[in-house]
């Protein structure tokens, strides 16, 4: 059965600059100048300047003045094409003239003496870890097969120079794929050799086996190598939970021997595989800061790093374009209609990028001003005990900007100060309350427990629950499980693994 009724509904919907305008809130400094980039790439009539006079004038009132005036759109018109005439020449008018070309000598540069040193650059290209290990197997006398599984065995190492594959499940692999029969008998004789390539330790399955093969590369006549080469075999997992008292016993050697042993141990490379050079394959992450907080005689001021972001205008061509068009609008056919449709829409979509950076710029210096004026101690003195409690309904309410609208500002944005550079998230806490009921950032907390733990005698490290007895005698009751909780945010080990000899 249909049944028609009418309904009436409240929707809110976001216009495309609103869109765009929450896209570039989102992106940091760096990407900001791709963004600009690509979007000059895509809009011709956005082009890079400062802004023009002529690009302010109004298309309406171009359209008015002119409309009317028949005698002066016919001046333009034949003015046009005497200028036309004038620049148009031919072939004849280009050979006659060709005798007065630059001669070629005149074009080439030669400030070179035989007195000169020259210097050439070499630039070279280095190889993955890969490359280097099947070159190694090239280098080695093996028959065909052998190389050819030792290959397919380098071809399964991750990374870090681990084989994380079964033996067998690389068999079945081989039957499958390659069409080659082999056994794991044979494919561990290979690994073997795959075992002695270097960086040591390449092809180990496990951690305790990447140890081992580092260690039995060196001599092993030290008694240090011998006793390290002991523990990695038989008391691994005791080594591995720092039950060092457990292994003097067993093994029966001073404190002093154990602790030259383990210092041969720390020293090994528990992923040969990074520690391989290839500049090709290093990711390094450069920080480039949006915002710079100068403090000048105790007054802090903030500017955007806008030193990418180039000056943006629309193309005085496609403005010129419209105004031609408005002058002859009647007289014009669809295709040049539709000409005019597209350069309209292009100044339109430049002027609105145009705006909306603008409008990312006030929104972030709004923001960070907000943000410095709130944790003003902190940028004053830069002692991080001194961050306020601040969480992002505190900004919003400064700035009368919404909730997710400084989320997105605060997000992948650094902030460069006399004391370095910081995360917008880094000055973000939660408050907890002290003895005294004072409200205290949970980031003020967090540096005092790194503190405490930095302090402990590493022969006796500290429990959770003692470091809940330290913090509780300098006026913060926290329970143990939120040090736990604390100290895993911290990335810092229970207090049995912080041991040391």
């Amino acid at each position: 059965m249909l049944d028609q009724r009418l309904q009436q509904k409240l929707l809110q919907k976001l216009s495309p600059q609103q869109i765009q305008l929450i896209k570039l809130l989102e992106i940091p400094t760096m990407e900001l100048e791709q963004r600009i980039k690509k979007e000059m790439e895509e809009n011709p009539a956005l082009e890079e300047g400062e802004p023009e006079d002529l690009t302010n004038n109004s298309e309406n009132e171009l359209s008015e003045e002119k409309e009317n005036d028949d005698e002066e759109t016919e001046q333009i018109e034949q003015d046009a094409e005497k200028i036309k005439k004038e620049e148009e020449f031919s072939l004849e008018d280009y050979i006659e003239n060709d005798d007065t070309e630059t001669p070629y000598y005149n074009l080439i540069a030669n400030n070179y003496s035989k007195d000169d040193d020259r210097k050439e650059f070499i630039y070279s290209t280095g190889s993955t870890f890969h490359e280097s290990l099947q070159t190694q197997i090239g280098l080695r006398f093996l028959t065909p097969r052998q190389a050819k599984l030792a290959e397919y065995l380098i071809g399964n190492l991750d990374e870090d120079g681990y084989l994380r594959r079964e033996i067998s499940s690389i068999v079945d692999d081989m039957a499958f794929i390659q069409n080659e029969e082999t056994t794991e008998k044979e494919l561990l004789e290979i690994l073997d050799i795959v075992q002695q390539l270097d960086p040591p330790g390449v092809g180990a399955r496990s951690l305790q086996e990447c140890l081992l093969l580092q260690l039995n590369r060196k001599n092993n006549k030290n008694s240090a190598i011998q006793n390290a080469i002991t523990i990695l075999n038989d008391y691994f997992e005791e080594f591995t939970k720092k039950h060092f008292d457990k292994i003097i016993k067993k093994l029966g050697i001073s404190e002093e021997e154990l602790k030259t042993a383990v210092d041969e141990i720390i020293h090994l490379s528990p992923r040969p595989g990074n520690s391989f050079s290839d500049p090709q394959n290093k990711n390094f992450h450069q920080i480039t800061p949006d915002f710079t907080v100068d403090n000048s005689d105790g007054k802090l001021y903030v500017s955007l790093n806008s030193r990418n972001a180039p000056e943006l205008r629309v193309s005085s061509a496609y403005t010129s374009m419209i105004q031609a068009f408005q002058i002859n609008k009647n007289k014009k056919n669809k295709r040049e209609k539709e000409a005019m449709t597209f350069a309209r829409q292009k100044v339109d979509s430049a002027h609105w990028f145009i705006d909306a950076l603008q409008q990312r710029q006030n929104t972030l210096l709004l923001t960070m001003n907000a943000i410095v004026d709130y944790q003003k101690d902190f940028f004053t003195e830069g002692d991080e005990t001194m961050l306020k409690p601040m969480i992002l309904k505190d900004i919003a309410n400064v700035t009368g900007l919404d909730i997710s609208t400084i989320s997105r500002v605060a997000n992948s944005k650094y902030v460069q100060t006399q004391y370095g550079i910081f995360s917008l998230k880094f000055f973000f806490s939660e408050s907890m309350q002290n003895d005294v009921g004072e409200e205290v950032s949970t980031r003020e907390i967090k540096k005092i427990l790194q503190n405490e733990i930095e302090k402990e005698n590493k022969h006796n490290p500290l429990t959770d629950e003692e470091l809940s007895e330290v913090l509780l005698h300098r006026g913060y009751p926290i329970a143990r499980r939120t040090i736990a909780k604390y100290r895993e945010q911290l990335n810092i080990p229970v207090g049995r693994l912080r041991k040391e000899l």
